[in-house]
């Protein structure tokens, strides 16, 4: 839905859309509006990144066309298991800004650095749901990544950023561990993720060891619910469909990453039709290379046009519902994120319809799917501050990142 109306922000919120006379206003707050000329430009809710791995843009080109045991097992962890807690902030820092540039304004990140992912949420007023996975065979007999977790939330929670419970998938947590994480987070209150069913050889074993698919094993333990997230679900069962449609379970889908680590294709036309929740996530940029959501949007709809060799599956609109309506509705917050209305939060992105890509301005909706790369991007307001103005980044210094990130690299990449 696309219209010409003028917007009033007030606070953190949309205060009015259409003209407003002065009645509607307390005394003399009619002049304390700052009046921004949106000529040629639209003025969208702020893309919402369902999954990543913010700390991983050290890691960018650094790992490439690797299967996916050996790009994960033996190029990434074992720099990750060196990396000193802070020195992840950099990098975290620089996903930030390229997500900022290209349009997003609320991320979900599965981390290891606790507080210095907290600590870039915070620096960089983005909104971000937050937590640092939990891995092994039992949550509390070894409580440091838990505590890790609850103190970086006692230290950054906010009305920005929130913390989650993620486990990080069913091959590096065991069934104890994610029921004790599902009984941690029903008495937190908050939301939770897991990565699932993202290779063949996952779901593989999970039948050999368990006699059930990941989505039904995780289903037995209690871990489905409408508070629940799944990255990936490339390698769905037939009897997965119903239980997550049941449960009321969200789907990330993460198409760059899948094509990339050759795990082939989500069954998004199916969970559409069972009238699951799909939204939309980059994953981190080692199995992307970027955080860039437009490229992401592009890329899930021509690319399952093609697979599907229908050219009606994900059109423009349901794909741009995935990453901005159906992602709020899986945070909870349908009338405050990815809508324009009054009372919603005023996440706002502001982006040039001049921009030769994306004039003339036919279908605007078409354009921001298949035609828009992320540049067209000119302003980035987060709960009601601009975070980003005229292409500048106002919350902190880009050039002190750049140093910071090339100085991480140094120390661990660089032979």
């Amino acid at each position: 839905y696309i219209d010409d109306k003028t917007l009033y922000i007030k606070d953190n919120k949309i205060y009015h859309i259409g003209d407003m006379d002065n009645n509607n206003l307390d005394n003399n707050e009619e002049n304390n509006f700052e009046e921004i000329d949106a000529k040629n430009k639209l003025v969208m809710p702020g893309l919402i990144n369902m999954h990543g791995h913010t700390y991983m843009s050290l890691f960018r080109n650094y790992a490439d066309d690797l299967p996916f045991n050996e790009w994960l097992f033996e190029k990434i962890m074992p720099v990750e298991d060196s990396l000193d807690k802070q020195d992840a902030y950099y990098p975290n820092m620089l996903s930030c800004i390229e997500m900022i540039k290209t349009g997003t304004t609320t991320y979900l990140d599965m981390h290891m650095y606790s507080p210095y992912s907290g600590k870039a949420a915070h620096d960089s007023k983005m909104r971000a749901y937050l937590s640092r996975s939990v891995v092994g065979d039992d949550l509390y007999s070894d409580p440091r990544r838990l505590n890790e977790m609850l103190d970086e939330k006692e230290k950054y929670e906010s009305d920005l950023v929130k913390f989650m419970m993620m486990p990080h998938a069913i091959y590096t947590a065991s069934p104890n561990l994610i029921k004790e994480a599902n009984e941690e987070a029903n008495k937190l209150g908050i939301l939770k993720q897991i990565h699932l069913s993202e290779t063949n050889t996952e779901v593989n074993d999970s039948y050999e060891k368990y006699n059930k698919s990941p989505v039904e094993l995780l289903d037995e333990i209690g871990f489905l619910d409408e508070r629940t997230s799944l990255a990936h679900c490339v390698k769905l069962k037939d009897n997965d469909f119903k239980i997550l449609k049941d449960r009321k379970v969200t789907v990330v889908t993460n198409v760059a990453s899948n094509c990339k680590l050759g795990n082939g294709f989500a069954p998004i036309k199916r969970m559409l039709d069972e009238g699951i929740n799909v939204t939309i996530g980059t994953d981190g940029v080692s199995s992307n290379n970027t955080l860039n959501m437009f490229r992401e949007m592009g890329l899930l709809s021509l690319i399952h046009k093609g697979v599907n060799e229908d050219v009606l599956v994900l059109g423009a609109n349901e794909v741009l519902k995935m990453a901005t309506i159906n992602a709020a509705h899986a945070l909870g917050r349908d009338d405050e994120l990815g809508i324009i209305k009054e009372g919603a939060l005023a996440d706002l992105i502001f982006i040039d319809l001049k921009a030769p890509n994306m004039f003339p301005n036919n279908n605007i909706v078409s354009s921001l799917v298949y035609s828009a790369n992320g540049s067209e991007v000119e302003s980035v307001m987060i709960n009601g501050e601009f975070v980003m103005r005229d292409n500048k980044i106002l919350t902190f210094n880009e050039d002190e990142i750049y140093e910071g990130v090339n100085n991480v690299v140094n120390k661990y990449l660089v032979k």
